[in-house]
């Protein structure tokens, strides 16, 4: 099969060059972290308070106990929607429509009448995955003349560089080199690549990621089905690995929740859809009219889903499987977490900023899903140790101490909401586990309160980064575990639902 001449070994990106990306809309950047509508807002909020405050000690106006009794009541009302809504979206999921395809499906479409693909590949500090990383991307089924793949690396990354001088790339491999300077994210150098990129369809692995070898023709076979107007596929995430601990069962089951039944779910309403940071395939042309992918959002897929949904396009879920490597050890896991929470946040705040203009793109039932998949989520993940506290405080102290705090009834029905919520929830990751042959896992789910004790260490984590100027746009990179070992790419055998 004829190839492509080799291209430059290590070219520096211009940062110039635009490539036709339309440039991100400010109101749209998380640069800033509030606009000046919501630090207006913020600081009415705080007046309100301490207006409150003052007329209570002045002996006017609710007791503090009333106050607090109104908090509980509130946020159980808040626990019992994000309840609903994510066990509507995991028990519908099941059902969703998803894009499959056969094998005669993809691979009739001739090798000369596929489009030029770019796979973007940004890498920090990646020497020691590097030998695995380009065998599996050298081993897609994909024509190597119409593949075009970026190792995104920073200009000061000695170690990966290295690594890479060492090594004999093939020619659709392709190293840029990305200029120093901040933010230093995955989304800037993705922007840096789109930048360079010749595909007419593009996609986005991580250094641990073993996508489907014929996962970019499912993608090709996929757009050529739907309208123009969908402009994203998501791939399935999946953990290989998953039983090494039991951080990784917990986080494997977890994957399996979102990626298989949760997201399905959004995508079987219409809802927006908070894409991976991984494996998620865009027509190159429509990401650039989006303005390619926000340098300062540490979660930058989910940010871009909302953004697609605005702009009135869609994404689709397709039934191919890209493997990634489990953080395994718990600080590695914070890192993750904490990062992909801190994320949410920014990509919560960005879209809220003029909140009738977010109804208005999004129309209500998607804005009110919108608030349910990212900003109450991540709220009763901070407040959920209060409320273990309060459950804690009333088996220690006994019925005679906590109603002159909280009335019984409100306690009592906070209580039966987490519970009863929890064992749900539980419930959910044991159908997850079971949709991906997990059954080692099922058993750990009972354990599960602990893990998600550890997701309110890592939301605080978030929150008080996202406050710190320094830290806020810092990606933490996940360090893999030294005893990964290399295996073939996955193969699909068991069934994604229907």
């Amino acid at each position: 099969m004829a190839q492509l001449e080799s291209p430059p070994v290590h070219t520096r990106a211009d940062r110039r060059d635009t490539s036709g990306i339309t440039p991100l809309p400010a109101d749209l950047d998380a640069r800033r972290l509030l606009s000046r509508g919501q630090g207006v807002f913020l600081g009415v909020l705080m007046v309100a308070v301490l207006a409150v405050a003052v007329a209570r000690a002045a002996g006017a106006g609710p007791s503090p106990l009333w106050w607090a009794g109104a908090a509980v009541a509130f946020v159980t009302a808040i626990y019992v929607l994000v309840i609903v809504f994510k066990l509507l979206l995991v028990f519908r999921g099941g059902r969703a429509h998803v894009l499959r395809f056969d094998e005669a499906d993809y691979r009739g479409i001739p090798d000369h009448e596929l489009p030029v693909y770019t796979v973007l590949v940004p890498l920090y500090r990646e020497g020691k995955v590097l030998d695995g990383l380009i065998k599996d991307l050298a081993g897609l089924d994909y024509p190597a003349e119409r593949v075009q793949v970026l190792l995104l690396i920073e200009e000061d990354d000695h170690q990966t560089r290295t690594a890479l001088g060492a090594m004999a790339l093939d020619p659709q491999f392709e190293v840029v080199l990305i200029p120093p300077g901040q933010p230093r994210t995955k989304a800037k150098a993705c922007d840096v690549g789109l930048q360079r990129a010749r595909g007419e369809l593009c996609v986005v692995y991580g250094a641990a990621d073993r996508p489907e070898p014929g996962q970019l023709r499912k993608a090709v076979a996929a757009f050529r089905s739907l309208p123009p107007w969908v402009v994203c596929v998501q791939a399935e995430l999946q953990y290989k690995n998953p039983d090494r601990n039991l951080l990784t069962q917990c986080f494997a089951a977890e994957y399996a929740v979102n990626f298989s039944l949760f997201l399905r779910g959004l995508d079987r309403f219409r809802l927006a859809i908070p894409l991976g940071g991984s494996s998620s395939h865009f027509r190159a042309e429509a990401l650039r009219r989006l303005g390619a992918w926000d340098p300062h959002n540490v979660a930058e897929g989910a940010d871009l889903g909302v953004r697609i949904a605005r702009r009135g396009w869609s994404v689709r879920m397709m039934a191919s499987v890209t493997e990634e490597e489990p953080a395994s050890r718990l600080a590695s896991w914070l890192r993750h977490r904490s990062r992909w929470t801190k994320g949410y946040y920014q990509t919560w705040l960005v879209h809220t900023r003029s909140p009738y203009r977010l109804w208005r793109d999004l129309g209500p039932v998607r804005f009110i899903g919108l608030q349910m998949t990212l900003a109450l989520s991540s709220f009763t993940t901070l407040v959920n140790p209060v409320f273990w506290a309060l459950t804690v405080a009333y088996l220690v102290s006994g019925p005679g101490r906590v109603p002159q705090v909280f009335p019984l009834p409100e306690l009592f029905a906070a209580a039966a909401a987490m519970l009863l919520g929890n064992l749900l929830m539980v419930y959910s990751l044991m159908i997850g586990c079971m949709e991906h042959g997990l059954f080692r896992a099922v058993r750990t789910m009972l354990l599960v309160p602990a893990y998600w004790a550890l997701m309110s260490v890592a939301a605080y984590k978030a929150l008080f980064q996202l406050l710190h100027p320094r830290r806020r746009h810092y990606w933490e990179p996940t360090e893999l575990s030294p005893d990964t070992e290399h295996a073939p790419p996955p193969k699909v055998a068991w069934s994604l639902g229907n």
